[in-house]
Order: C-alpha cells, then sequence, then structure tokens
C-alpha cells in the first residue's frame, strides 16, 4: 500500500513528525518498509506565465517567449515544447536553478544564460519529465490557472512531501486505502479523525439499468447508477492526477481516473460501464465452461463455473471483482456510463486472477473482504466527482442487498486479555481503546462483547480483540521479562534428543539452516523423488510452487545452486528440518524430515543422509554427530528415500542411515555436480 503523507493528513494530523509516524504505524502491525521524498531537490524553479510566443528567427521547431515569472522583469526564453501557448501557466527554471541529474548519480543540471541558435535564452519552460515527476515529456507541465505566478513549485506542487509505501498483512484489508491507514492513525495515536463528506448527489435522472444477482454466494450487494451525458474528454484534476501517481498509479483518462481514486481513498473498487454498450439488463451469476471474455488487459480468458462475470443479455462482460471486459470498457468518446460498486465474496474472487497469471488491485482487496455496508456511500463518492470533473445528469441507485455476512458478538474476558499479554491492562483502558478502534461494545463486569464493524473481518475470536487491544496498548509498552516459575534441569535420555539439540550440534559444525517452502516445483517432485503423483495445491500462489514435498532433497539442491551462482562462500554447508507431506491414507498428519549438505568446490566432497520423525538429516565425513545422536531417533532407512533411483546405503549399529545416490542428469549442472562429486 502506497500513498503520499499529504494525502492522509487530510483525514488524520497527528502532531508527530513524519519519523515519528511512521515508527507508530510499524509498531501498532502495520510495517512501513519505505519512506522516500516525492520529487529529487531541486533549486529556483518558479511558476511563470507565457506572455507572447514567436517563432524563432532561425530554427523552425523552436519558439521564443515571453515569460513573465515574478522576479519584476520579463524574461525572453527559448523553448521547443509543442503545446507552449500565450497564457498557460508553467514551471520555470531561472538561470542558476538546479535541476535533477538525466541519469542516476549524475550531477544536478545546471541552467545558465546561454543562446540558443543566436538567442539569448533566461531560464528554461520545464516539462514533468525534466522535473523528474513523471515520464510525461510529451509537453510543457501546464498549471492551473489559478496558480500564484512567482510561487516557488515545490510549494505548488507540494514536493516536499513523503510518500509512504506499507507492507500489509493478508489480515489488514480494512488499511488497504488512505482512509483505512488514517482510521488506524487515529486509534493509535488518539488524534481526531475527518472522515469525507458525501452527500447524496441531486438525481435529475428517472432511469435505472435492469440487474439480477443470479449468485447470491458469489455477489451479496449490487449498487448501480446511470450517469448520462458526461464528458469523457474532461482533464483529470492536477490533485487527482498528483495523488494517483504518488500511490503508484498513472493517469488514464477522467473516468477511469476518478474510479481509481475512490478506490485508493476508501478501499473499494468499483467500475464504469460504457452504457451504450450494454444489451438489455445484467446479469451476477457463475461463468459456464465455454465461455470467454476479453478483458481489459488484452487478454481472452476461458471461464468456467468456478469464476463470477457479469453478463448482460448476449455477452459477458466482466469478470466478477477483478477485471472489466474490453466490450464495454469506457473511450474519450463514451457520454452515458453504468456506475458499478458491490460487494463480492471473498472466497468467490480468492485465486480466480492466479488462474489467469495476472492480479489486480481490485482482485487483491476483494479477496480479503471489502466493507459491504457502504456500496452506497461509495457510488455517490465516485457520483459526486464526475459529475464536478465531466459533468452530467445522475439516476437514482438501485441497491440490491441478498446476502450480506450476519456477524456475531465476539465475547472477551479481561483477565484473560491479561493473561496473555502478560500485564494488567484495566477494563476501562480496554473500553477506551475499543472506543478509538471505532467498535461498539457492551460490557459487563469481566467480558466484552463486541461488535466487528463490516469493514473489520480479522476479527472473529477472542484472541482478535486481544491482538487489537495489545496493538494500540502499544508493544513497546509490554516489559520483556521472563515469567516467575521454579524450574528443574532435568536429564534428557539420550534416546529423547530434541530436534533443537540436533540443530544446535549442527550449527556447532558451522552448517547454516535453511528454511524452504513446502511448495515446490512438480518437476522436482518427478526428478528427485520419482513421484509424479504429488500433493497438488488447488490454488499455488506461483506455478513453480505447485505441488507439496515429499523429500528434502530438492529444496537443499536449490540453495546450494543459489549459494554456488552466487559465490556467496567457498563452502556451502546447510541443513534443513522440515515437513513433508506423503500422499498415503495409512499417514495421518504430516511428518517431519531432515536433510543436510555439505558442499565444497575445494575438496569437492558431499554427504548427505536422510531423517525420519521429529529427525534431521545429518551428515559428517567422520561420523561425529552419528556417534553422537544417531539413537536420538529411529532413523528412516536408505532404502525408504524415494528420490534415490539407485545407489549404496550405509548403516550405523544396525539402523540404514545414509546412502549415497545418482542424481537426475536434469538437476544438476557442472558445477553443483562438482560440489557434490556427484558423476554427470
Amino acid at each position: 500500500m502506497q500513498f503520499p503523507e499529504s494525502w492522509l493528513r487530510t483525514f488524520v494530523d497527528p502532531q508527530l513528525t513524519t519519523d515519528q509516524l511512521s515508527h507508530a504505524l510499524t509498531m501498532a502491525g502495520l510495517e512501513v518498509e519505505d519512506l522516500r521524498p516525492a520529487a529529487p531537490p531541486t533549486s529556483k524553479i518558479v511558476v511563470g506565465q507565457v506572455l507572447e510566443v514567436v517563432k524563432h528567427p532561425d530554427a523552425d521547431k523552436l519558439n521564443v517567449c515571453q515569460v513573465d515569472a515574478g522576479t519584476g522583469a520579463t524574461l525572453n526564453i527559448v523553448c521547443g515544447a509543442p503545446n507552449v501557448a500565450p497564457g498557460i501557466k508553467v514551471p520555470v527554471a531561472l538561470v542558476g536553478a538546479q535541476l535533477p541529474p538525466a541519469e542516476e548519480g549524475a550531477a544536478p543540471f545546471a541552467i545558465k544564460l546561454s543562446k540558443l541558435r543566436g538567442v539569448e535564452s533566461q531560464g528554461m519552460l520545464c516539462s514533468a519529465r525534466e522535473l523528474k515527476l513523471s515520464e510525461d515529456h510529451s509537453g510543457l507541465m501546464i498549471l492551473p490557472e489559478d496558480t500564484p505566478i512567482g510561487q516557488d513549485i515545490r510549494e505548488t506542487l507540494n514536493l516536499d512531501d513523503t510518500i509512504f509505501e506499507i507492507k500489509l498483512t493478508p489480515n489488514k484489508a480494512d488499511c488497504l486505502s488512505v482512509f483505512g491507514v488514517a482510521r488506524e492513525t487515529s486509534a493509535i495515536t488518539g488524534a481526531s479523525l475527518r472522515p469525507l463528506e458525501i452527500k447524496p448527489a441531486q438525481v435529475t435522472l428517472d432511469e435505472t439499468l435492469p440487474v439480477k444477482i443470479s449468485a447470491p454466494d458469489l455477489c451479496g450487494r449490487f449498487s448501480g447508477r446511470v450517469i448520462r451525458g458526461v464528458n469523457a474528454r474532461a482533464k483529470s484534476p492536477q490533485w487527482m492526477v498528483q495523488r494517483l501517481e504518488r500511490s503508484g498509479q498513472r493517469s488514464i483518462s477522467a473516468l477511469v481516473d476518478i474510479s481509481n481514486y475512490v478506490m485508493l481513498e476508501l478501499g473499494r473498487p468499483s467500475h464504469v460501464f460504457d452504457l451504450d454498450k450494454i444489451h438489455g439488463g445484467m446479469d451476477v451469476r457463475w461463468g459456464r465452461p465455454g465461455e470467454t471474455l476479453k478483458l481489459l488487459n488484452g487478454n481472452t480468458v476461458e471461464l468456467d463455473e468456478t469464476v463470477g462475470v457479469i453478463a448482460d443479455e448476449q455477452h459477458i462482460e466482466s469478470l466478477a471483482g477483478i477485471m472489466g471486459g474490453d466490450s464495454t470498457a469506457v473511450t474519450l468518446d463514451t457520454t452515458n456510463i453504468y456506475l458499478e460498486a458491490a460487494f463480492w465474496w471473498p472466497d468467490s474472487i480468492r485465486g480466480r486472477s492466479r488462474k489467469y497469471n495476472f492480479s489486480t488491485d481490485a482482485g487483491h482487496r476483494f479477496e480479503r473482504g471489502v466493507d459491504y455496508a457502504t456500496t452506497v456511500e461509495h457510488i455517490e463518492r465516485i457520483t459526486q466527482l464526475i459529475l464536478d470533473i465531466c459533468g452530467g445528469a445522475a439516476g437514482p441507485v438501485d441497491d440490491q442487498i441478498v446476502n450480506v455476512p450476519k456477524r456475531e458478538p465476539v465475547k472477551m474476558r479481561v483477565s484473560r486479555a491479561n493473561r496473555i499479554i502478560g500485564i494488567k491492562i484495566d477494563a476501562d483502558e480496554i473500553a477506551q481503546i475499543f472506543t478509538r478502534l471505532g467498535l461498539t461494545f457492551e460490557r459487563s463486569d469481566d467480558t466484552f462483547s463486541v461488535m466487528p464493524p463490516s469493514y473489520r473481518f480479522d476479527i472473529e475470536i477472542e484472541e482478535d480483540l486481544i491482538e487489537e487491544v495489545a496493538r494500540i496498548y502499544g508493544f513497546e509498552k509490554i516489559p520483556a521479562r521472563p515469567p516467575v516459575a521454579t524450574s528443574e534441569m532435568l536429564a534428557t535420555n539420550e534416546t529423547q534428543r530434541s530436534i533443537h539439540v540436533i540443530r544446535h550440534a549442527l550449527a556447532a559444525r558451522d552448517y547454516a539452516e535453511t528454511v524452504n517452502f513446502s511448495f515446490v516445483d512438480a518437476e522436482w517432485e518427478q526428478d528427485f523423488a520419482g513421484n509424479d503423483k504429488p500433493v497438488r495445491l488447488l490454488n499455488p500462489i506461483a506455478s513453480q510452487l505447485s505441488v507439496m514435498r515429499t523429500t528434502l532433497f530438492g529444496s537443499l539442491i536449490h540453495v546450494l545452486r543459489t549459494n554456488l551462482n552466487r559465490r556467496a562462500a567457498d563452502r556451502v554447508r546447510v541443513f534443513e528440518a522440515g515437513r513433508v507431506f506423503l500422499h498415503d491414507p495409512s499417514i495421518k498428519g504430516r511428518r517431519t524430515h531432515g536433510g543436510r549438505f555439505r558442499a565444497a568446490e575445494d575438496d569437492r566432497r558431499a554427504r548427505l543422509r536422510p531423517g525420519a520423525r521429529r529427525a534431521v538429516g545429518r551428515v559428517h565425513a567422520h561420523g561425529r554427530l552419528l556417534r553422537r545422536e544417531g539413537r536420538s531417533r529411529s532413523l528412516a532407512g536408505a532404502g525408504s528415500g524415494t528420490f534415490r533411483e539407485s545407489g549404496t546405503s550405509g548403516a550405523a549399529s544396525g539402523t540404514q542411515c545414509a546412502y549415497r545416490s545418482e542424481w537426475p542428469r536434469s538437476r544438476l549442472d557442472w558445477r553443483i555436480a562438482s560440489a557434490l562429486d556427484a558423476e554427470i
């Protein structure tokens, strides 16, 4: 989640510096990953107005401009921009100005008094790209007509703003908007929250579009409005474009910009259809096998009964909650539109983007949960902006509520909260915390009964409320002290060595523990485990992480390859204790296996040994670990290793515990083979 600090402070303005605010958010669970200036340093760049434009006497593509920059004298500036014209206001770099360098790391670009084809130029008129504000270099950056002449451009464009980039955990969908972060900031700091004043638009059109919700398990609420007579060619205001760009969005057109802006502002994705391209009414339903849809990104996708769609009487018009269709997209020639804002059930959206190998901001939000109580409010906000910027006549809002979540109160015991948090927080302070969070509650003796808001999908059980109390109370205020209890050191039976002890023993021998995904490439399972029927994921996070592993060897080979490719060290000594997933109904639960590699390009040696239940595979040329811990757990024999096609095995104290194997040619390049002393 990325946004400018100035936008956040329009909703809440705590008496904290930027760094203090960043720290407060991070300590409350909204990790600020990056703080960066909105623009690079500049100097002596002011607002100027072009008074006169004449052709350069010796250059066809240059103009000589007379410019008022508030200096008390008219400046003579040579300019080659195609959009220069009398009356416009633009950024003017005066003589002595410092502009951002063309390349990163270079010296700033200094403006000097110069002559261009024999005509003196007393400065430079600037584009947005020359100020490093965007990649737009089609012409001069034209400023609003009411911008004061002579004003420093950093003040005009708020270039001293700071960009916040926040890493949100999946449960914090309520913070996927500037207002959502402001709501959290208010709760954390106690500063007052200033919500938007959203007034219903004046209805001057008596028209609605028929909408049928055939799949209430897909869409629980659907709100829409017809607006006619809009000017799609209207220009998005500078303040909106600036906020969009500083939030990582590029300006496209006024209608699209408004929809994106409200999504970033309030957290709800919406869609704008070209009304004249819709055939009849809308039907919100599940897709059908054989149906296809060309999306806004140009991709054509095949649909099935697991994917939600919005269809009219002839075609599929939108991939529900993810992306609109190309056939009803708005263009600069659009004059009549249909606004849509809906509540899509998270389970019906989750994973659908990955099914088609792309992701969208809309899908990212809907699959985590979006406020189901404010669809009409958001339609009104979008309408408000469209009428102000593009004009038009609005019809009434058609709001259909068919299946929204039924929230139940969540109870929290003060005594349990104090026991889990580890300190005593009295009930009155907890009540204040809940009030700051905007939670409605009833209080009786030791118990709070809290009704989760419609925008908080992460509050379901008592522990969720305890987490909220700890977050807002402040993790830094909770003392880090060990529990006081009598303890007695017990002798550990040699046959009950813990995995913790084995990890430490390996680390003491200069082995680094690795932690890898349990998801692996299906080809790994075939190559390393001979397993052509692995446990497959229904919803993989990436194509190369599509199955559950049954061996650790592939993961360790990947670590080995990565280190060798990057020459991270002359010697690579790694081990892993992790879970494997076996497709065997006779095995209930998961087994923890281990694997360990020692590879060195200098001595070309490697050993490996598989472990079994709660055991870690260990390797050592001299067998010291084997002698110390060989009986710590019953070890899987080499014959049970699934990846080897052939090889030799070894035993200690009658227990098979190690083997040497042939490795798949497809997985070992010559450097890895050399490090493992393997033959190719």
